[in-house]
């Protein structure tokens, strides 16, 4: 029986992790990117180039990992009986830490004005309901 809780936790991850990298493509590097590049180059007086395209790339990175929990929790919530319970419970309970630890430095790192963490916290409170 599908477990809707995981599923939809895992579908917000996707959103987040699409949303993450959209926008911040257009509120952050668009400026910082010359035209036809896929990667910024556009340094500053405080950002060398270097680091500007590693901070891309992070940015990007935290997407791709978003992504791939969200594709966890979708195949949990659709076969979770046929898969061995104690590495699923670890799974989860560390995915479910990892929700509420990001959301708490979210909050506490924007002051919350980011709803970054309201989105996280929403994926821990669906793990638990789901468990």
């Amino acid at each position: 029986m599908m477990n809707t809780y995981f599923l939809l936790a895992g579908i917000l991850c996707f959103l987040l992790g699409l949303a993450h990298s959209l926008i911040g493509e257009y509120l952050i590097f668009k400026e910082k990117r010359k035209t036809g590049k896929l990667v910024p180059t556009k340094g500053s007086v405080g950002l060398k180039e270097r680091h500007l395209r590693i901070i891309w790339a992070t940015w990007h990175l935290a997407s791709f990992f978003g992504w791939c929990i969200g594709a966890f929790l979708v195949k949990i919530s659709l076969e979770r009986n046929s898969l061995d319970s104690e590495i699923l419970d670890f799974l989860i309970n560390a995915t479910t830490y990892t929700m509420f630890a990001s959301s708490f430095l979210v909050l506490i790192g924007t002051k919350g004005k980011h709803p970054g963490w309201i989105v996280f916290m929403l994926i821990g409170i669906l793990l638990i309901a789901g468990n």
